[in-house]
């Protein structure tokens, strides 16, 4: 089952003297593009949170969250002055108000209260393991919701891409008729005498050189290959990718080979089709 990159968790632990809150927001990205907020006195066990998102979460441009609102005296909270002052003197260049509403915005902004004791204690870094664990279980459940979306999708396409190869199975036969009548219509419009046997052969040759049917076999294989990856365990957005610039090389063979307009006109509707699945795929993990 395919997952999406495209996902939110978000959980809350209050704890005695503080509620902490960790965010997790992903989009598509090539490879894990990872962003951490928190406040610098959890800086330490950045690493440490790093490597557990990235091994849930492996692909995809995420934005962690990890935000500590004190709400207990535990701790003596005392206030950043230089921090409050720097974040003043910044919204002052951007915004109109007084020193007061200055100040009010300042004191809402990270690392603007500092406490006398910095460092985490075992309990409280449990707890922020417990909440990080539940919105990463949180964002895959939404990335699963989305993949399922997505892989609807692929399924309607790829059958649509089926048919329209059943359709171009169907008049090829056609498509050789035509392309030998014009060829033997140029011939006779000529008005010379023609070698009989020289001139099959040549048609044979020519016939041969814009022959479908491997092409058509491949193809057929191609979008088998996408559809039993697509129900695999794993999501597997780059090995889907790889399928689908194969399907595309097909596709686009037959078009250059098909020297018939109803064939070329299928051969459109697949590139739609195609193109459709591509821009969907971005956000395959």
């Amino acid at each position: 089952m395919i997952q999406s990159m495209t996902g939110f968790g978000k959980h809350v632990i209050q704890l005695p003297s503080k509620k902490i809150t960790v965010e997790l927001k992903s989009l598509n990205s090539k490879n894990l593009d990872l962003n951490a907020r928190m406040p610098s006195a959890y800086r330490e066990k950045e690493l440490d949170l790093r490597k557990m998102i990235a091994s849930s979460l492996v692909r995809g441009k995420v934005d962690f969250g990890l935000y500590v609102e004190y709400t207990g005296a535990e701790t003596s909270s005392v206030i950043n002055k230089e921090a409050v002052r720097a974040y003043m003197v910044q919204l002052a260049a951007i915004a109109d108000g007084d020193d007061l509403r200055l100040m009010e915005m300042a004191l809402r902004m990270p690392d603007s209260m500092k406490t006398e004791r910095e460092d985490i204690d075992e309990e409280e870094y449990e707890a922020i393991l417990v909440a990080l664990k539940q919105a990463l279980v949180e964002i895959n459940t939404f990335r699963s919701a989305e993949g399922s979306v997505l892989e609807k999708d692929f399924i309607e396409r790829v059958e649509s891409l089926e048919q329209l190869l059943e359709k171009i199975v169907q008049i090829d036969p056609d498509r050789q008729t035509d392309v030998r009548e014009r060829l033997e219509k140029a011939v006779a419009d000529l008005k010379t005498d023609v070698d009989e046997n020289r001139f099959e052969q040549e048609l044979i040759y020519y016939l041969e050189k814009y022959d479908i049917t491997e092409e058509k076999v491949r193809l057929k294989n191609h979008l088998d290959y996408f559809s039993g990856t697509l129900k695999s365990e794993d999501s597997n957005g780059k090995k889907l990718g790889f399928i689908t610039q194969e399907i595309g090389r097909e596709i686009n063979t037959i078009g250059s080979k098909a020297n018939y307009a109803p064939m070329q006109q299928l051969v459109v509707q697949m590139k739609d089709e195609l193109e459709k699945i591509k821009e969907q795929m971005l956000n395959v993990l």
